[in-house]
């Protein structure tokens, strides 16, 4: 469904040029959960702003259901995004002046789908996501774990090929942390949906299918869930520990 090969991106800073990713290749299959975790400055965000290419790279392809969206003109890049991605914000990104429902219908309206259409999968995706009755709140109205469940509703209603979620627990509480897990897992689970998730987050990675770890740019490892979720967040841990890193970057 998404593949990255061979990527590198670097920035220049006066006559510094600094390798930000390195030759980074990865694979995300249909219907997968997959997280990436790493230290601070390993290459995490800009791995994802590559990857929705709001950032330029030098090497490197991104294949979107086999599909090269590299070298796309603007133009058709923001279809791919509407379309075919959807994103997840730490910060949520919602429009304080619409309600939970026209934030969620937001990305059918850009793609101009008829109305009774789009307020019934609206509608479906409220109840699916238990957050039915806070469709006409506004944004400052309702919880940070509302709000991200909100964000999630909004990134499935076009049904993207993949949804890239950077730090979508960073900023809630456990409990609202766990919701947010809940409503990716229920979109896996009941929707097919695809996720690629950045965290530093320990627990919210130890409910995915892999872990995907970057150091200094490149990929360290791949750490596949086989056992309980807990077992899986001690491996990840013990990575954590090998890494050397502070742990505050992971949790």
């Amino acid at each position: 469904m998404l593949e990255v090969t061979h990527l590198s991106k670097s920035y220049t800073s006066g006559t510094q040029v600094y390798s930000v990713l390195k030759d980074v290749s990865l694979k995300v299959e249909k219907g997968e959960f997959v997280a990436v975790m790493g230290p601070s400055g390993s290459g995490k965000t800009t791995l994802l702003n590559c990857i929705s290419c709001f950032i330029p790279y030098e090497e490197g392809k991104i294949l979107l259901k086999d599909r090269n969206i590299s070298h796309l003109e603007e133009r058709e890049l923001s279809k791919v995004r509407n379309r075919q991605m959807g994103f997840v914000f730490q910060d949520f990104m919602l429009l304080d002046g619409l309600t939970v429902f026209e934030n969620i219908c937001l990305p059918q309206i850009i793609a101009r789908r008829p109305v009774v259409q789009m307020e019934e999968k609206a509608r479906n995706i409220c109840r699916l996501f238990g957050i039915e009755k806070i469709m006409d709140k506004y944004p400052a109205e309702i919880s940070g774990g509302e709000r991200q469940r909100t964000a999630v509703a909004r990134a499935l209603m076009n049904q993207p090929y993949v949804i890239l979620a950077d730090e979508p627990t960073g900023n809630l509480d456990s409990k609202s942390c766990r919701a947010v897990i809940d409503a990716f897992l229920q979109a896996k689970e009941e929707m097919g949906a695809t996720i690629f998730m950045v965290t530093h987050d320990s627990f919210a990675a130890s409910f995915c299918d892999r872990v995907i770890v970057l150091k200094d740019g490149q990929v360290y490892g791949e750490l596949m869930r086989t056992g309980s979720r807990r077992a899986f967040m001690d491996q990840l841990l013990d990575t954590i520990r090998t890494l050397g890193g502070d742990r505050d970057d992971y949790e």
